[in-house]
Formats: C-alpha cells, sequence, structure tokens
C-alpha cells in the first residue's frame, strides 16, 4: 500500500493550492491501495473550520475534505495554528481533528510520499 502525506498551507480561498491539493488527495484516496493522510497547518487550518457557506458553483473545502475523510483518508489540524486563527475542536469539519507537530512528526516517518502545497 502507497502511503501518501499531504501538508497544506495556504488558506481555503483565494489561492487555489488548497483546492488542488484536495482534489490530489481526493483522487487518489479513491484508489485500491492508496493511504491517504492530509495534514493541514499555518492557514490552511481553516480548510477544516465547519460550515463553509461559499457561492453556488464555486468548490466549497469542507466538502472536500470530509470526502477525504468519508473515504479513509485522515485529516489533521494543527492545535497551535488552531489556537492562533481563534478555532475551537468543535468548529471543525467532520473527519478532521485537533493535532500536533508530534503527529505529523510520526505521520511523515509513516509516509512513502510527502507534497507539500
Amino acid at each position: 500500500m502507497a502511503k501518501m502525506l499531504f501538508i497544506l498551507n495556504d488558506p481555503p480561498y483565494g489561492s487555489e493550492r488548497s483546492f488542488n491539493a484536495l482534489r490530489l488527495a481526493g483522487s487518489l484516496v479513491r484508489r485500491d491501495g492508496q493511504d491517504v493522510r492530509v495534514f493541514l497547518m499555518g492557514d490552511a487550518a481553516a480548510c477544516a473550520k465547519r460550515n463553509q457557506k461559499v457561492p453556488q458553483g464555486f468548490y466549497n473545502i469542507e466538502v472536500m475534505l470530509h470526502a477525504v475523510a468519508r473515504r479513509g483518508g485522515e485529516v489533521g489540524v494543527c492545535g497551535t495554528c488552531m489556537d492562533a486563527r481563534g478555532i475551537d475542536a468543535g468548529e471543525l469539519a467532520d473527519g478532521a481533528h485537533r493535532s500536533s507537530l508530534d503527529e505529523l512528526t510520526a505521520w511523515t516517518e509513516w509516509a512513502d510520499r510527502t507534497l507539500v502545497f
């Protein structure tokens, strides 16, 4: 089984880096033999905010994250980054959990490949 780690740093909107990372993560997690983990840090912590409302026809990062988690991917959000942005663990989207640098370290050791966006 291939083990892929995605580390996202950019905000959910205003740049398409997080969008493109989640497009790839979503595509990989749907394939057999792929184990996917996504770690959100810096401004990407906002990607995991629950109840995002976007204009009709516009992509929704929360929905994309949930799709990765629903298919067995793991989604961790840097706790320090959450605190800096006033995001409480109860505000996280379904499938995302408050995480830490220690967990990111373990995930990095676990991964066959790490992609940073």
